[in-house]
């Protein structure tokens, strides 16, 4: 009890908000496109680029966003102000948030938390949404410190929630799958890349039926949803930012070929068409 009361001594001192709170007291807007969303604090963020960004996001898409809402904060943390960040569930943990930039916060920051609201809680002045319960999405802006960055965040966060609340389509999964047993280069995240190598029979036996490595099912339906979710993410930030392809490549696996990539997001292109005002477009950047 002693440490509690300690530890909310020091936040209290150090200015910083419960997550809880800043969801109701923040003025929540709501985007054409139905999703909620909201700044708070000094985020060093340009109102008409953050609504931009915002709007980008397909209204058949948004639609599976009903519950959440995303704040935009300086920084978010949990209360626990240990050595190491902790992950984005907020679990146990108190979420706190500063509504300032300190270099000492920053390093006991993460890039997103999620964190469980009341109902009627993350929405706007007038609406009425019944007594569901909502999650606020709180992104440290930041930590993010370009258009990109930021962007890219809230897209994957998007990704995988609509991938959670509508699953992985047919025909994703028939074009994705066929792409994985092709053995085609590289891949769009670690998890897809992980999952997709143990998904297509890396080290398994082979069937005594017909002589083919066993697929595991359960790696293949995590390397569907994860490459399904990677995919309407680059899909959403190609709408808001113009950036080269080569900007997501990480050191850990090797990208998926630009021919493939290509070949999803016109799927996804396809599934869930830009709202009014973006436009889609891949362009090859020709050899010299």
């Amino acid at each position: 009890m002693e440490e509690v009361v300690k530890t909310m001594a020091e936040s209290i001192q150090d200015g910083l908000v419960q997550a809880t709170q800043v969801a109701r007291e923040a003025v929540v807007r709501q985007s054409a496109n139905s999703v909620y969303f909201a700044a708070f604090g000094e985020t060093s963020l340009d109102d008409a680029d953050l609504v931009r960004i915002v709007q980008a996001i397909p209204s058949t898409v948004a639609a599976a966003l009903a519950r959440k809402t995303y704040f935009f904060v300086p920084l978010a943390m949990a209360e626990s102000r240990g050595a190491e960040p902790v992950g984005h569930r907020s679990g146990n943990e108190e979420t706190m948030i500063s509504p300032v930039y300190t270099a000492e916060l920053a390093d006991l920051a993460i890039c997103h938390r999620n964190v469980a609201l009341e109902a009627g809680v993350g929405i706007s002045t007038g609406v009425q949404t019944g007594e569901e319960a909502r999650e606020g999405v709180f992104i440290s802006t930041r930590l993010l410190n370009d258009r990109f960055s930021l962007a890219f965040e809230l897209f994957i966060n998007v990704g995988h929630a609509f991938v959670d609340v509508a699953g992985v389509p047919q025909s994703f999964s028939d074009l994705a799958w066929s792409q994985a047993v092709a053995d085609v280069r590289g891949e769009t995240s670690q998890d897809a890349w992980e999952s997709r190598a143990q998904a297509v029979g890396t080290g398994q036996k082979a069937s005594p039926r017909d002589g083919k490595p066993r697929i595991d099912e359960k790696a293949k339906m995590d390397f569907l949803e994860a490459a399904f979710s990677d995919a309407i993410a680059i899909y959403l930030l190609s709408l808001s930012v113009d950036f080269d392809y080569s900007e997501l490549r990480e050191r850990e696996y090797p990208l998926l070929a630009p021919q493939a990539l290509a070949a999803r997001l016109r799927l996804v292109a396809q599934l869930f068409p830009p709202n009014p005002a973006y436009e889609f477009a891949i362009r090859y950047r020709r050899r010299a």
